[in-house]
């Protein structure tokens, strides 16, 4: 994907400008995360990496049978887990722990920075897991925009080589961008700091899994045109990990960047189907 002209750019993945709505998701997504974290057993804020905003919420399920790691959106450099909990009472409930992640944002830290925390959270999660009722020997990472290109880059990981082989089972990545060269045209870069270089590095579709684990890659229907190329592109770089039964990425209609990760949240939404079907 070639990076667009800047007016283009800016036009495509100014995500707040297209959907001037978003506030209205945001405000629902933190009430019923609130809700979430009143009616789930929770160990919240717990420490895994020295960075200052390297905390992770875990909620275990009684009967676990695997474990997802959430990594929130926000062009990594706004949001919260605080924001995303919601995500865990219908996982929980089918015998899934969930763990949402927390990481240090962009100016402070640049995207690789970013991308090696979520690896220390992957380690923590493995080794320490099992200790909060959250064991991960199964465990699928998923993501929502910047979270959906962080959990592509956790599937792209060589984690053998890491001492920890065949740590990710599978992945959801939802409304993600995963050719960051377009980013290098638009107003916000002036806190990402991506350069050329570093775009292509941190680019999904530059990379290869060492492993055929499946992606689940969705988004809205209603998203702006480069964010649905975005979710083709990583199919067709990726054949091996097409899920089984899929012959597209999962477009949701009626909803867009925003609104669409609210599925996640319902347990009878086809995304969030598609999702438990990656256990």
């Amino acid at each position: 994907m070639k990076p667009a002209p800047a007016e283009q750019a800016e036009r495509e993945y100014n995500l707040r400008a297209a959907f001037p709505d978003h506030p209205q998701w945001f405000a629902r997504w933190a009430a019923d995360s609130a809700a979430a974290r009143q009616s789930l057993a929770a160990s919240l804020n717990l420490r895994y990496g020295s960075g200052p905003k390297q905390t992770i919420d875990l909620f275990p399920s009684p009967h676990p049978r695997g474990a997802l790691l959430f990594i929130h959106g926000g062009y990594w450099r706004a949001l919260d887990k605080s924001e995303h909990s919601f995500i865990a009472p219908p996982l929980v409930a089918s015998g899934i722990g969930v763990a949402v992640i927390n990481y240090d944002l962009c100016p402070q830290v640049g995207i690789g920075h970013i991308v090696a925390q979520c690896r220390e959270g992957v380690a923590w999660l493995l080794r320490e897991g099992p200790r909060y009722g959250v064991p991960a020997a199964r465990l699928v990472v998923a993501g929502h925009s910047a979270g959906a290109h962080l959990a592509a880059m956790l599937l792209a990981t060589d984690w053998e080589a890491l001492g920890l082989p065949g740590a990710v089972a599978g992945a959801a990545a939802v409304s993600g961008i995963f050719d960051l060269e377009p980013l290098l045209q638009v107003s916000f870069n002036a806190e990402l700091k991506l350069d050329a270089a570093a775009a292509r590095a941190l680019s999904p579709v530059h990379l290869r899994p060492p492993r055929a684990a499946p992606l689940l890659l969705a988004a809205g229907a209603e998203e702006t045109r480069a964010f649905i190329a975005q979710s083709w592109l990583l199919w067709e770089c990726w054949p091996e990990c097409r899920p089984a039964g899929r012959d597209a990425p999962l477009f949701i209609a009626a909803r867009h960047h925003f609104s669409v990760l609210c599925d996640l949240g319902d347990p009878h939404s086809a995304l969030a189907g598609a999702l438990r079907c990656l256990f």
